[in-house]
């Protein structure tokens, strides 16, 4: 599949010529930009713009990618992932990952804050036992993959109040990845089996969403202690390998903090 056109059509798509700063003529058959509109936007010519969208053109120039990135209006994520889709890595990724033996250092060290140690591909590396009885309560040891029980087990869709919202997060996170890493066959593998077991996750993954997700709030309810409105924070590892340490915090004095703690006793 043409990743690059794909994602560049999603967001001509979303771009109504009056937002882009254009007087739009006649009935339009579809919404958002016509092929020659972005090109006329982005100063480049009708027929390259073409050929970068049906696959045909490789290699662009930082300028013409820059300048599509202007024209599309795209945010810093997705601008990255443009970079991604326009110049893919050609490094292969190993298909397995063991955890950091300091990542899991540093979870042993906040007992008192749930946290999970996750690869790129969201499968659980390690955790410790608050981030275990919070997210993943009905299994005993890691090597769940958050995605796939996100869309697939009825526990965990439980777990999430907002459940849609938490599986945008989960597609946009899933596509930036992708994006970096093309080669890697057990992401693809795991994309592959989630579209076809999951019509939800296909129509998400098919309007291309695009975000980093480091930080941000999850409104869970725990089928031992109830709600939790929970602050979260992914600290990246600085070594390439991607993985993220993922903690949950609760504001002070909040039932969300008394939750915790029973959920520690």
């Amino acid at each position: 599949m043409n990743e690059l056109g794909a994602f560049l059509r999603t967001r001509r798509a979303r771009l109504t010529p009056t937002e882009a700063g254009l007087i739009s003529y006649g009935a339009r058959r579809v919404p958002g930009l016509r092929r020659e509109e972005l090109a006329q936007l982005a100063g480049v010519s009708h027929t390259y713009y073409m050929r970068l969208e049906q696959g045909q053109s490789h290699n662009a120039s930082t300028s013409v990618i820059d300048a599509l990135a202007r024209a599309l209006r795209l945010s810093a994520d997705e601008r990255s992932h443009l970079y991604d889709l326009a110049r893919p890595a050609r490094s292969a990724v190993g298909p397995a990952e063991t955890a950091r033996p300091t990542l899991v250092r540093l979870l042993d060290g906040m007992p008192g804050l749930p946290a999970v140690l996750v690869d790129r591909r969201t499968t659980v590396l390690a955790w410790n036992p608050l981030g275990r009885a919070l997210l993943a309560f009905h299994e005993t040891t890691p090597g769940v993959n958050l995605a796939r029980q996100l869309f697939l087990d009825p526990h965990t869709r439980d777990l999430y109040r907002d459940w849609h919202t938490e599986a945008c997060r989960a597609v946009a996170s899933l596509r930036l990845v992708a994006g970096r890493t093309p080669g890697d066959r057990a992401l693809a593998e795991l994309i592959g089996d989630l579209c076809i077991n999951s019509t939800e996750f296909a129509e998400i993954w098919a309007h291309h969403p695009i975000a980093e997700c480091v930080t941000g709030r999850k409104l869970l309810h725990h089928p031992v202690v109830g709600d939790l409105d929970l602050d979260f924070e992914v600290l990246q590892s600085a070594d390439g390998s991607g993985q993220r340490l993922i903690t949950y915090m609760a504001a002070p004095g909040t039932p969300a903090a008394t939750a915790l703690r029973l959920l520690a006793a």
